[in-house]
């Protein structure tokens, strides 16, 4: 077994010189990030070399790579453009990040990137064995956990976005949000570096597909996905280590030469609209215009590593940043002192420890961000435990680095009076702050993060599969089926919506079909079997649809019963003196609700929200329940949440009692009882040891099988009677 990463890009560059192929690491996040896991123990790593690659040197680059652990998904030139800079970074790029105006919804763009995802399929498919772990990093690949989940069904998939996610209102602007969001739900595990991310996630998710959640679980089509919050750290030891080396020793003191009385500002970024490069140049502009005594007391160094400059947007802003920069160098500058030290390029990484370890002040500003791992990179650089940093509330990593100097990036003033303060603040208060983010960063870096991350795949795995053992198909079938078999007094309690029918908006329309009725006169047939059907639904209703046939009844949850060819009963001493007042009440919030209804029966009301828009009727319900909670125990009345319903009912009426009433002086040698809702756990709990009880929907319950759906109970039920017709030739 064995873990393979995939993402867009190999954590190695391809370059070529005189006809010769080299490799050099990457500097991207994930690949640091990620860049010793796969190194050490049994992984492999899948992406794109970095270079249009001809088909007749593919085979030399494969057996290269093959010797670091890498295996290449070759690219051509117009897959990049189309799937990368095309659908990547002009669809999802700007959406994610909340810059919708710089969307580009073209139907080649998502052509390929649909191509491309299934080309990385193939290629993992091609050194995948059905026990690998597999782990796709990012939203380059959000197709490829269900491509794979469709090909390998049994498959451990964790997906991990390392972008931030929109919210509902911004994510469905996407013409192909569905066929976005399956592709994520192939996956056991979706993580993401915050928890407003999982957030936005299920919100997304539960409003466009048909998905259940509960907390962050979803349930979809017989699986359950986790969704959690992961936040990536970073490298802390080998940060920390970089400032005590010789070769930055020596950078950190050319540096500082001749700048002992100036306070060093540091900010690094890549070009990027979403990283707020410019308000943070108006926020310096700003800080000298309004408190003139820092000119030529501070300097900003600000490093921007170049980026996707061929795209519009991105060399727009580069020159944007070359013009206000140009002006307020111009405007400010003296002989010996210059306010802004910009530079358009990257740095090896010492260069960058020597920045971080001298800075007094680090600025990190971004719109949008992940995480931002610059931050942490600052944080572990500074072994004295002094300088301060500023960091956006809009960084993945402001959630956890909370003694920063916390600003809204849109704000320019109050990034303007971070720095004032960051200035004048006191040596023990910088302490004070960055001793309590070293220990984070220090605890929460990389290793933790993956450890985390593939130790919760396994637990969802380990979860999938316990629940598996408690689905009612296949073996466990068999032993209901031999049970029944050789029992001769049997007693099957069924519920009626979600259990033998599907739900449907209107009520009304869940009548039962020709179906539902061949099954149960088949299980009437045989004279060892009582059907009882006990249900939420009103007396009146029950004998309409099924009057006709041999079966006993329970109706409003237990409030009528009624045995064949006898007539209706109603519980003794009920009363519904109350109903009037809780009525009345009810409608307050039926009025507040388009869509929600209120179903009114003998000795209980019903308040239906299934109709009402995702969210609010869920709000109402919630409502519902804790004002009227105290009101309907001081009535003697159960307020019972069901599934898209609240019952009010009195407390003597429980499906648990009147299934134990019915079976007062019978002695069944097979019971099976079926329900789908919160009022059926009742039965569940009351009926003996040894019956079968199983809930329709795969949540926790007092059952001990589950089924997913109407259809899987119909076909328990016929094959029981398919084995009632073999027993008989």
């Amino acid at each position: 077994m064995k873990t393979v990463i995939i993402s867009n890009r190999l954590p190695v560059k391809i370059i070529e010189e005189n006809d010769e192929y080299t490799f050099i690491p990457s500097e991207g996040g994930l690949a640091t990030g990620l860049g010793d896991v796969y190194k050490s123990g049994n992984s492999v790593w899948i992406g794109w070399p970095g270079i249009e690659v001809p088909e007749e040197r593919q085979e030399e680059v494969k057996q290269k790579l093959a010797e670091l652990n890498l295996y290449p998904v070759f690219l051509t030139q117009n897959e990049i453009n189309l799937y990368y800079e095309g659908f990547s970074n002009e669809v999802l790029w700007p959406v994610f990040h909340y810059v919708v105006t710089y969307a580009h919804y073209e139907q080649n763009y998502w052509d390929c990137y649909k191509s491309v995802n299934e080309k990385f399929a193939k290629s993992a498919i091609e050194i995948l064995n059905k026990r690998d772990k597999i782990w796709i990093q990012d939203y380059q690949l959000l197709l490829l956990p269900g491509i794979l989940r469709e090909k390998l069904p049994a498959s451990t998939i964790g997906f991990f976005q390392h972008i931030p996610f929109p919210s509902y209102e911004i994510f469905r602007l996407i013409p192909w949000r569905e066929e976005l969001l399956n592709g994520i739900m192939g996956a056991d595990l979706v993580g993401f570096h915050t928890y407003d991310d999982v957030r936005h996630f299920i919100s997304t998710v539960t409003r466009l597909l048909p998905v259940n959640s509960s907390s962050n679980i979803l349930n979809s089509n017989e699986r359950q996905i986790v969704v959690e919050a992961f936040p990536m750290g970073i490298d802390f030891k080998k940060f920390s280590g970089l400032t005590s080396t010789d070769e930055v020793k020596k950078e950190i003191s050319y540096f500082k030469s001749g700048k002992e009385d100036i306070k060093i500002i540091i900010s690094i970024d890549r070009l990027d609209y979403s990283k707020g490069i410019l308000e943070r140049l108006k926020a310096l502009e700003l800080l000298l215009q309004l408190h003139p005594e820092y000119i030529g007391k501070i300097e900003l160094f600000m490093i921007v590593v170049p980026s996707r400059d061929t795209v519009q947007q991105y060399s727009d802003l580069r020159d944007q940043i070359d013009q206000f920069v140009g002006n307020l160098n111009a405007r400010y500058r003296s002989m010996d002192w210059i306010p802004v030290n910009y530079f358009y390029r990257s740095f090896p990484i010492e260069v960058l420890s020597a920045l971080y370890s001298s800075a007094d002040i680090c600025l990190v500003t971004p719109m949008r961000d992940g995480m931002n791992l610059v931050s942490k990179e600052y944080v572990a650089s500074r072994n004295n435990n002094d300088g301060v940093l500023i960091l956006s509330e809009m960084a993945g990593a402001s959630k956890e680095l909370t003694d920063a100097l916390i600003v809204n990036p849109n704000n320019l003033g109050d990034i303007m009076e971070a720095i004032v303060l960051a200035l004048k603040m006191p040596l023990a208060e910088q302490q004070h702050r960055m001793k309590a983010m070293r220990a984070i960063v220090e605890k929460f870096n990389v290793k933790h993060w993956v450890n985390n991350f593939i130790l919760r795949l396994n637990e969802v795995k380990d979860s999938q599969k316990s629940l598996q053992t408690k689905h009612a198909v296949n073996s466990i079938n068999e032993v209901i089926a031999s049970k029944y078999a050789q029992s001769t007094n049997r007693v099957l309690f069924l519920d009626y919506d979600g259990t033998l029918v599907d739900f449907t908006g209107n009520i009304d329309d869940a009548s039962p079909d020709k179906e539902l009725y061949d099954v149960i006169e088949n299980l009437t047939l045989d004279k060892a079997n009582k059907v009882v059907i006990i249900s939420g639904r009103r007396h009146e209703t029950l004998e309409n649809w099924f009057g006709h046939l041999k079966v006993d009844m329970i109706a409003e949850h237990g409030a009528w019963q009624k045995s064949y060819e006898d007539k209706w009963n109603c519980l003794p001493l009920l009363t519904d003196q109350w109903k009037q007042e809780i009525k009345s009440q009810l409608e307050t919030y039926t009025d507040r609700t388009p869509g929600s209804f209120i179903e009114e029966k003998s000795y209980s009301l019903v308040w239906h929200y299934r109709k009402a828009e995702e969210g609010l009727g869920e709000l109402r319900a919630n409502e519902i329940v804790s004002h009227m909670k105290i009101l309907a125990a001081d009535k003697g009345l159960q307020l019972m949440p069901g599934n898209k319903v609240i019952e009010f009912k009195n407390i003597e009426v429980n499906k648990g009692k009147a299934a134990l009433n019915w079976l007062y002086d019978k002695t069944p040698d097979f019971i099976l009882a079926l329900g789908d809702d919160h009022t059926d756990e009742d039965i569940f709990r009351a009926l003996p040891d040894d019956a079968f009880t199983i809930k329709v929907g795969n949540n926790i319950s007092e059952a001990k099988y589950y089924l997913n759906d109407f259809k899987e109970v119909r076909k328990l039920l016929w094959s029981l009677v398919k084995e009632e017709f073999v027993e008989r030739d």
